[in-house]
């Protein structure tokens, strides 16, 4: 029996090994990674490679979808070259995108991990679909790209890629290399594995989300390990920052006006139209003219509140509903769909539905201390369950359907209750519910130019019954004009109806849309988590005073080949003092009488002077106030006033200048060159390490005039005041306060 014990055992060796119904092939002896290096310098995988290697010369599990040649099994070449660029951003044959998006998960944690092959320069809106879905049902699940391929040197590819990134907002690590693995070509793979080792691999012909949701599972069981099934929450004395992925190397665009302005929607009997600024994460309320009236969203996340407070993630198609006074817009990459009461001015989500916090002091003081979160969401893994909505359409029975992007799901939302009524799936059902309101929809496309629909049609997914089908929610009849939103160009487009014309749409008022949020650095960001705001330079300065008031005027010089777009307003400037020194509001500027007075009595004061002045009075008082206000010509005054005591303090202000490309007829003249000034203000080597170059390719492919392209230009100054001992009043009793004024000169 022994002997028969020992002999199964060698035989087992040389049988292929079956696990859950998937037929996987075993290599007969270990295989060699220099095949899979080449060229590589040796500090580039000297700590990386040297830990991943053994476990890849251990894989057994490998798909028999693939077709195994010999020498060394593909799937552990690409492993094996994917742990081996870890430590390097560039090198010889490779060169990560998104890489700040690459965690210790990846070279530190046995976990569970996909990798995504291939595909990326074709049409893959299906794999990035499933992606994201099962990062909704597995948000601890660590993803990250990979491309092969000797065209991917070329700067048309890489313009390609970043396009990519940014309409499909790729958050994950992306790695290309010019190296060839010819067997996982054919569309899209899906790579599987834990700790580099056993991968399970599909390809997209047979990797449907059930099966790579099961195969998730089967991974973590075989370590008796869920805690990668569950978010992977932390607790400890600070309020935890939240953390939102964005796409690291598109980041420099952010600093743009517009940054994939995807959808747009009107209110025609009341002169408004709502313009999704998508990748800012807010929805812009414009009038006809194009004044920015309101702008719902403040930074991305998924919150419910008034339009400053409420946060988004990715807002996209969206439709008013007159009867409500309501716009319904679709909520992307949280999911979900979102209602904002405009009259009110509040944020709410419609589907799925929120069990809202109690508004007890214990609630409170969990979420301060960031152990709970702002609500629980009723998420559940059913066939009605939302992912990934794009498109957005009212129905004549006051239902709403709602459409991915890749026209494969329909979902039919019930706006009374909020309540599902039904899903379908397939493009054939939805041309059979939806195709003649799309067709009505996106005719009027074909008086636009050919060669700009041709850029549109490269980064939109439509139907193949109706090829304009993409650019559903992306424009909207409004009085003589259509509305169309260029996500290539970052702009709006006005077509006339009647002449064929077709013009850029002008925005103004952009003090209403405040300090971005990728500016603002609150001093709990900042200090707590030791982290900066990157993509700015920062000014300092220091200054030894005595205590009292202290009068701050900052002047800057706007650069000579750039022009200030608007006077800068208040909601603009952010301001905040840190240490022993308080800000003084702007009223507290205007000169007082010595004479001491009660607060009860300055309120009174107050009151009276706003009942007897007449309006006249205070538009003519307001009127010379911002007259006096005017500096020279490409110059910004900003004034900061301070109480201080003895001690250190610190005087943050940071602000944001709307700028645009002054015309010049040297420039004029040369497109290139007008693109290399904006990428000098863009600064995208800042930015998720773009490279220069791409980001000039990207500029001269929208095919639009640079110098009518609205860029923010990031102010950013740190005061550091070192404020000395009270002097004594003669009386040896009494402290002197002593007021100061300090001019800050700055040149950006």
């Amino acid at each position: 029996m022994a002997y028969r014990l020992q002999r199964l055992k060698a035989m087992s060796r040389f049988l292929p090994r079956v696990y859950s119904g998937i037929h996987l092939q075993q290599s007969g002896r270990p295989f060699s990674l220099n095949s899979s290096l080449l060229n590589l310098p040796l500090h580039a995988c000297e700590n990386t490679s040297k830990r991943f290697e053994q476990k890849v010369c251990d894989s057994k599990r490998f798909s028999t979808v693939l077709q195994i040649s010999n020498g060394s099994p593909p799937v552990a070449d690409v492993l094996s070259f994917i742990a081996s660029t870890f430590n390097e951003p560039e090198g010889p044959d490779h060169y990560w995108l998104n890489k700040v998006a690459l965690t210790k998960d990846f070279t530190e944690r046995d976990g569970v991990f996909l990798v995504v092959a291939g595909a990326f320069l074709e049409d893959s809106a299906n794999m990035f679909e499933k992606v994201k879905s099962l990062q909704q049902r597995y948000p601890s699940l660590p993803a990250m790209g990979f491309q092969f391929g000797s065209s991917l040197c070329s700067a048309a590819n890489h313009t390609r890629l970043v396009q990519l990134i940014m309409t499909e907002y790729i958050t994950f690590p992306l790695l290309l290399t010019n190296k060839d693995f010819t067997e996982m070509k054919n569309g899209a793979w899906y790579i599987l594995f834990r700790g580099f080792s056993n991968p399970f691999v599909y390809n997209e012909n047979n990797a449907d989300l059930g099966t790579l949701s099961k195969a998730i599972k089967e991974l973590h069981l075989a370590q008796n390990d869920t805690s990668g099934l569950v978010p992977n929450l932390k607790s400890s004395w600070m309020k935890q920052v939240e953390v939102i992925k964005e796409p690291d190397v598109c980041s420099s665009f952010r600093n743009l006006l517009l940054y994939f302005p995807g959808c747009i929607s009107v209110d025609e009997s009341g002169d408004r139209l709502f313009l999704s600024d998508s990748n800012h994460h807010r929805i812009m309320i414009l009038d006809g003219g194009g004044k920015i009236l309101d702008c719902i969203g403040s930074s991305p996340g998924f919150e419910d509140g008034v339009f400053e407070s409420a946060k988004l993630m990715r807002p996209l198609a969206s439709v008013y509903h007159a009867a409500d006074n309501c716009l319904y817009f679709v909520d992307s990459e949280n999911h979900a769909i979102r209602r904002a009461v405009l009259e009110k001015r509040m944020v709410e989500t419609v589907y799925p539905t929120c069990t809202k916090k109690s508004s007890s002091l214990w609630t409170w003081i969990l979420d301060k201390l960031g152990i709970e979160r702002d609500f629980d969401m009723k998420l559940e893994e059913t066939e009605s369950s939302l992912v990934l909505p794009w498109h957005l359409i009212k129905s004549e029975d006051d239902n709403l359907y709602i459409i991915n992007r890749s026209f494969e799901i329909l979902w039919v939302l019930e706006l009374p209750s909020g309540t599902m009524q039904e899903v379908f799936e397939g493009s054939s059902k939805i041309m059979e519910i939806c195709g003649q309101i799309i067709v009505d929809k996106v005719s009027i496309l074909r008086r636009m130019p050919s060669d700009w629909l041709q850029h549109q049609f490269d980064t939109n997914c439509s139907l193949k019954e109706i090829p304009c089908a993409g650019l559903l929610s992306s424009l909207a009849s409004f009085q003589d004009h259509v509305i169309i939103c260029d996500t290539v160009g970052q702009r709006i487009l006005k077509l006339n109806k009647n002449s064929g014309l077709v013009s850029n749409f002008q925005l103004s008022n952009f003090g209403i849309l405040g300090l971005p949020y990728w500016l603002s650095s609150s001093l709990e960001r900042v200090y707590s988590s030791g982290e900066e705001i990157c993509g700015a330079d920062i000014h300092f300065e220091s200054f030894t005073l005595l205590p009292g008031k202290i009068d701050i005027d900052l002047n800057v010089d706007i650069p000579k080949n750039a022009e200030l777009l608007e006077p800068l307003q208040e909601g603009c400037v952010w301001c905040q003092v840190r240490g022993a020194a308080v800000e003084v509001p702007g009223t507290d500027k205007i000169e007082a009488s010595t004479e001491k007075v009660g607060s009860a009595q300055q309120w009174y004061d107050n009151l009276d002077t706003l009942v007897f002045s007449t309006p006249e009075e205070e538009c003519v008082e307001e009127e010379n106030t911002i007259s006096d206000c005017k500096l020279p010509e490409g110059r910004v005054q900003i004034n900061c006033v301070v109480n201080t005591s003895p001690g250190t303090s610190e005087v943050f202000i940071d602000a944001a200048l709307y700028l645009k490309l002054k015309r010049d007829s040297n420039l004029h003249d040369s497109q290139e060159k007008m693109a290399e000034t904006m990428v000098d203000f863009l600064k995208p080597e800042r930015h998720g390490r773009m490279r220069r170059g791409t980001c000039i390719q990207y500029l001269l492919k929208v095919k639009r005039d640079l110098e009518d392209l609205i860029f923010i230009t990031p102010l950013r100054v740190r005061i550091k005041l070192d404020i000395l001992n009270h002097p004594k009043a003669d009386n040896s009793k009494d402290f002197v306060l002593t007021d100061s004024e300090i001019k800050v000169n700055i040149s950006l």
